[in-house]
């Protein structure tokens, strides 16, 4: 319970204790206020309602209802950047990013809630978990620390305003060096675990360019502009240059030993909830770097950046 004395007439309920407990979204806040959960003077009241100096306002917080079935497990994680807001980290390949159907344990989100108890949460089994990655993509995620940055963060995303920069090596090459891959994405009719191009899927944006041509593969810098399940490696697949390594959508013979799909969230740009943009780059990791230091000895690379990429 947290109780708060008005020191200045004039300001909305909501408003003024969105300014009074910036830990709480106004929009959660109002969630409160509507669920009775918010008192004046001892009486329920409204968001819009004008508070006067002296009122006495008590709220109430109930726990989350998916609190009891998470467990925090504690095992290191790689933070990238971290305040009091949120937090962005360089999650590994195999690592599942929340709980699920198969995975109810060691997950990211149990790590996050050893490290970080208090983290943003709604009715969801995803404190903190703005966006996600798949199991076997390794790279950068965003996990917000508070419900004000849980909003701000979702509604970026929302309006396609973070812009996310993937490594991905294909099979092939791409019918063009640059371009953008607009075709609608959804449940695959014939094989539901899988996603695929449909017409009546939802609307679905890639773009990609090409780096640097490695014997029958070739390197791309991508940047999804939605975010649908599976979307670059459908979208890749689909241009008939499927991400080297993928055993859903690709599964291709291979000319160097591939441990898992190559697709790594690289660099990642947004606002953060103070008005400020952030912009971050997770180096390659090992297992990848490898697979590229193999083929560059095989096939010469002139481009300073991949070169970069084998160095750091």
């Amino acid at each position: 319970m947290i109780q708060l004395k008005v020191v200045q007439s004039g300001e909305r309920l909501d408003r003024h204790l969105a300014r009074a407990l910036p830990e709480l979204s106004r929009s959660r806040i109002q969630q409160l206020i509507r669920a009775g959960l918010v008192t004046v003077d001892s009486k329920p009241t409204k968001p819009g309602m004008l508070v006067e100096a002296g009122m006495q306002i008590t709220l109430r917080i109930p726990p989350s209802p998916s609190a009891p079935s998470l467990i925090a497990q504690p095992f290191p994680l790689d933070i990238v950047y971290e305040d009091e807001a949120l937090l962005v980290i360089a999650k590994p390949a195999g690592l599942v990013v929340h709980p699920g159907a198969g995975h109810p344990h060691n997950t990211l989100v149990n790590a996050l809630l050893a490290y970080c108890p208090t983290l943003a949460t709604d009715e969801s089994q995803r404190p903190g978990i703005v966006h996600r990655l798949d199991r076997d993509t390794s790279g950068l995620l965003i996990v917000a620390k508070t419900e004000r940055a849980l909003e701000h963060l979702r509604a970026q995303f929302q309006q396609h305003r973070v812009q996310k920069t993937y490594l991905a090596l294909v099979h092939g090459r791409p019918p063009t060096p640059q371009g953008i891959i607009e075709a609608p994405v959804g449940r695959d009719p014939h094989y539901r675990q899988r996603m695929a191009v449909i017409s009546g899927g939802r609307t679905a944006r890639t773009a990609y360019q090409q780096l640097a041509p490695l014997g029958d593969y070739t390197l791309l810098r991508v940047s999804p502009e939605t975010g649908r399940t599976h979307q670059i490696r459908v979208h890749l697949a689909w241009l008939g240059i499927p991400v080297a390594g993928d055993r859903i959508y690709g599964r291709r013979r291979e000319q160097v030993a591939m441990p898992r799909q190559f697709l790594h969230a690289w660099q990642i740009s947004f606002e953060h909830p103070s008005g400020t943009r952030l912009s971050l780059k997770a180096p390659l990791p090992a297992d990848l770097r490898a697979v590229l230091d193999a083929l560059a000895r095989r096939y010469p690379i002139d481009d300073k950046e991949i070169m970069q990429l084998l160095e750091e």
